[in-house]
């Protein structure tokens, strides 16, 4: 006997398909899914993202980044200016202390020309005096203011300052005296 095949399909190359259709569509769910559950799921080490943008898009994220590079470059452009601006002023002092210390060097020299032409003049006029007959220098100190004729008399030898004191009245003598006297009064004794 003989037996008859049947036209019905094998389920072993159904069972083979449907594998391999299985597969295919675990592999595509892998390789897109990997990705997809990458993304969502929660990172271990959080980026720390600048204040305030803990909930900005890529591009709002950018242009805040570019915002704030734009207010650091436009920062340290005025700290730059005010640092040129120091220089400056810096140069401008330091000239100006130049010209000051020679002002002042300028003045000590007119200062010391002045003082010794004075201090000559003084000299000169007390040589005056004393070569005067104590008579006539006597006449002269009278008329004079005391803290005045104190200044000269204390300059001139003793002998020709007696000779002038001696000359002039009691009490504008004693007034002169008391004056030199006290003059160095206060001065430091050691």
């Amino acid at each position: 006997m003989k037996t008859r095949q049947s036209n019905k399909p094998k389920g072993g190359v159904l069972a083979v398909i449907s594998l391999l259709m299985i597969g295919s569509a675990a592999i595509r769910v892998g390789l897109e899914a990997g990705p997809a559950l990458a993304k969502n799921a929660e990172p271990t080490v959080k980026q720390a993202k600048p204040e305030g943008m803990e909930k900005l898009g890529a591009q709002e994220l950018l242009t805040e980044l570019l915002r704030r590079e734009a207010a650091l470059e436009k920062r340290e452009a005025a700290a730059i200016d005010k640092e040129k601006a120091l220089e400056i002023a810096e140069q401008a002092i330091e000239t100006r202390m130049v010209a000051m210390q020679a002002a002042e060097e300028n003045l000590r020299e007119t200062l010391a020309y002045a003082e010794k032409a004075a201090e000559t003049d003084l000299t000169r006029l007390t040589d005056v005096y004393q070569s005067m007959k104590p008579k006539d220098a006597a006449a002269l100190f009278e008329t004079m203011d005391p803290g005045f004729a104190a200044g000269f008399l204390s300059r001139m030898p003793a002998d020709a300052a007696a000779g002038v004191l001696a000359g002039i009245s009691p009490e504008t003598a004693y007034t002169i005296s008391v004056i030199m006297a006290g003059r160095n009064a206060a001065a430091p004794q050691e």
